[in-house]
């Protein structure tokens, strides 16, 4: 049986096919234009999954990785910073215009299985995956599967709160670890400090004066005490970073030090881990599903 997979995220809807030997047969990307709307959204991947299957007379499955989770109580989609999904019945207006059933899953989850399976963590039991990106989220894998929680809110460590009365996020709180550790974020902070609207990979590349050094000493002071209170919570055997954000090449020494250095352990070794699968790791995940 082929496999269908579908990565919804902030800018692109990426869909892959792959057969049964997990070899790709055909993958395309599409701009998400998530400011036309829900209906928009679901025309275009219901187009993108119509396309992929057309390359292949073989029975499939659908999988669709998506930003927040389903609700267990509505059966709507909650916790999305692509923010006209929320509250919306996903999955069943997928299914009733493709007519075939799909499986949704959070895209950290997704993110998480893929490098838990196919990429950087495969050899490790337990598994963060995180996201760090236009959001931050996160994902558990124990043994090869995914640990949602009770909730279907397992992982998500980007709304845990990293100070209090901090800065404001979309979710109605204050001081979640998502309005420090985004790209939006980090690169919001930059122009506070700066005055200079700089793309992230810029910004990292010139961290050379008293305000970069001030830029950076925030940065890695707020990702380690994130990621300090993931290993105390959880103690996985390998973090594994993915988004944008994990290309910052600092945070796989410097950051881990900073990590580390807040541990309630005297012992602290877990591997922190650059993702090998880069931005298609979630449609991967979702083909896995």
């Amino acid at each position: 049986m082929n496999k269908i997979g579908i990565d919804l995220g902030g800018t692109k809807i990426e869909g892959i096919l792959l057969d049964e030997s997990l070899n790709v047969v055909k993958k395309i990307r599409i701009p998400t234009e998530q400011e036309k709307g829900y209906i928009s959204i679901i025309q275009s991947i219901t187009s993108l999954i119509d396309e992929l299957k057309s390359k292949s007379n073989i029975e499939f499955t659908i999988g669709l990785s998506t930003p927040g989770a389903i609700s267990k109580k509505t059966g709507l989609i909650k916790n999305s910073n692509t923010q006209c999904i929320i509250e919306k019945p996903l999955q069943e207006d997928l299914q009733k215009g493709l007519e075939h059933e799909i499986t949704i899953e959070n895209d950290a989850n997704c993110f998480a299985l893929a490098e838990a399976t196919l990429g950087a963590a495969k050899n490790y039991d337990v598994v963060f995956g995180v996201i760090m990106g236009t959001g931050v989220g996160g994902g558990i894998i124990i043994n090869g599967k995914i640990h949602r929680g009770r909730t279907n809110i397992a992982g998500e460590w980007g709304h845990h709160t990293l100070k209090q009365n901090g800065n404001n996020c979309y979710c109605g709180k204050n001081g979640c670890v998502e309005t420090y550790l985004s790209g939006p974020a980090l690169e919001k902070r930059w122009t506070e400090l700066t005055g200079k609207a700089d793309s992230l990979e810029l910004i990292t590349n010139n961290l050379n004066d008293s305000k970069a050094n001030q830029w950076k000493s925030e940065f890695l002071a707020n990702f380690g005490a994130s990621l300090a209170n993931v290993i105390d919570i959880l103690d996985p055997d390998a973090i594994v970073l993915g988004g944008g954000v994990s290309n910052v090449s600092f945070l796989y020494d410097e950051g881990r030090d900073a990590v580390y250095d807040q541990v309630f352990s005297d012992l602290v070794d877990t591997p922190i881990l650059q993702n090998k699968l880069g931005d298609s790791a979630g449609v991967f995940g979702a083909c896995l599903l």
